[in-house]
């Protein structure tokens, strides 16, 4: 299937609903082919961790810890 950028900046949905079902749809602009849009399978996705930021490590600085009521008195009045 092919499509001007037009057609598909106005029938997006359609489109992809197209690839959706496994057809490969190309799209020109000015006569010239500048994208394509394709399906994908399951084994086109990678495993991703569930936490969008995968495991990070914080500083040490030297900071007490402090429990939600111990934030709660520090926050307590800030901006008002």
């Amino acid at each position: 299937m092919e499509t001007t950028a037009r057609e598909f900046n106005q029938r997006s949905s359609q489109i992809l609903a197209a690839a959706a079902r496994g057809e490969t749809v190309t799209v020109t602009k000015n006569g010239v082919a500048v994208a394509r849009v394709v399906p994908i399978t399951d084994e086109d996705v990678p495993p991703y961790p569930t936490d969008p930021m995968g495991e990070i490590d914080l500083p040490d600085l030297g900071l007490p810890d402090l429990d939600n009521d111990e934030i709660a008195d520090t926050l307590r009045g800030m901006g008002s």
